[in-house]
């Protein structure tokens, strides 16, 4: 039987389970990420995030995608700039992670000025030793709820696969072991 889609739409609403957004994000902490952090660079300053909400999306052409919090600091900077990197981060970058994840980190100018860095196609700062970075240009904005989804062209990228991987899982940063 081929149920149309409001029909569809309504069974799935009168289904749903009652849950708080804390029990959402409580459920979603349990996927263990990889930890990066998104920066971008305009005319006149780099930007830098922490983010784990990255993915590939293709191969040819190679895209990815990151989500950022709709109407932040972050989805602005993106979106005029229209460039963006990804970088991977290692074991050792833990502080790296907490200091763009911080409320209080520098900003303008001095975001990036005790942040070891390069920069390479786009100009967007690729953070040195990190296991990876995708250096990217926009081509696409799609809205999803409270956030956007950024998908980028990749225009440069490069890895290191001595670099041991920078894990989130459960609220906590956590490490491979090769047990």
């Amino acid at each position: 039987m081929t149920v149309g889609a409001e029909t569809g739409r309504e069974t799935l609403d009168a289904e749903r389970q009652a849950f708080t957004s804390i029990e959402f994000r409580n459920t979603v902490g349990s996927f263990a990420t990889g930890v990066t952090v998104i920066t971008t660079r305009g005319s006149d300053h780099r930007y830098g995030m922490t983010a784990n909400a990255f993915s590939s999306v293709s191969l040819d052409p190679p895209l990815i995608l990151v989500c950022v919090i709709r109407d932040t600091e972050g989805s602005r900077n993106i979106s005029a700039n229209e460039i963006f990197a990804v970088n991977v981060l290692g074991e050792p970058h833990e502080p790296i992670s907490r200091y763009f994840a911080g409320r209080e980190r520098p900003r303008g100018l001095d975001a990036f000025k005790d942040v070891p860095h390069r920069e390479a196609v786009t100009g967007a700062p690729i953070i040195d030793g990190a296991a990876a970075f995708l250096d990217c240009r926009l081509v696409a904005t799609h809205d999803a709820g409270d956030h956007l989804i950024f998908v980028g062209e990749v225009v440069a990228l490069g890895q290191d696969p001595d670099v041991r991987p920078l894990l989130f899982h459960g609220g906590r940063y956590r490490f491979v072991t090769d047990d």
